[in-house]
């Protein structure tokens, strides 16, 4: 059975163009997201990368870090990163892991069983090899997504989905659809009326079961 969420991830040494790395120790007390493309060198995924360079300020402001992961050599990602830097306008500075050996894909549950990877693997036979996952500060696992080759990932909702779960972890809380920083959160059910007012002040009584109220400044 492969990973689930608040399943704690497992504790890998990986090679990367930055270097060996053990994940928990990489993660430390912040968050991480890991996300995995089939191959370097391919257009959707370069727009990707590009995509996740140019956000690296607001992936520190939130104590997060970004690992790439893909069955390329740690050579070939840092070749890679050239082009990423053109497409971003910015150098790519996280690390990429060099999965090879599928012992990343394989444990976190990116393949389907029995899958076989060719000597010098086209996209399409690493297809399946493309995920995000996002790590809390206690390692375990907190949301994943999966994509086609064919659709470039967002990487806007990535962002808003960290800052629901930062917020989630952080206030109790829960967000509606499409919720971004600073809109109404939803007060949860355990929560009873005269602790949401002594928490949130005044609230809306949307639905018997849904109260929405904004975050104390």
């Amino acid at each position: 059975m492969g990973l689930r969420l608040n399943d704690t991830i497992p504790d890998l040494t990986v090679e990367t163009d930055q270097g060996t790395l053990s994940l928990h120790e990489w993660i430390g007390d912040e968050w991480a997201i890991l996300f995995s493309h089939p191959k370097d060198f391919t257009p959707v995924c370069t727009t990707e990368f590009g995509a996740v360079a140019k956000l690296a300020d607001e992936w520190a402001k939130r104590n997060t870090k970004v690992i790439g992961v893909s069955v390329d050599s740690a050579e070939d990602h840092k070749k890679w990163k050239g082009d990423i830097a053109q497409v971003a306008g910015r150098d790519a500075t996280f690390p990429i892991i060099a999965d090879k050996d599928l012992t990343v894909a394989k444990a976190f549950d990116m393949l389907e069983a029995e899958y076989y990877l060719p000597e010098n693997p086209s996209p399409a036979d690493s297809h399946t090899v493309r995920s995000v996952f996002i790590i809390g500060p206690d390692k375990k696992l907190k949301l994943t997504m999966t994509y086609p080759m064919t659709v470039g990932r967002n990487f806007s909702e990535v962002l808003r989905a960290l800052d629901g779960l930062q917020t989630s972890a952080g206030q109790g809380v829960s967000m509606p659809a499409d919720w971004t920083v600073g809109q109404d959160i939803i007060i949860p059910g355990s929560v009873s009326d005269e602790a949401a007012r002594e928490k949130f002040g005044e609230f809306k009584q949307v639905l018997p079961y849904l109260r929405t109220a904004k975050l104390p400044a």
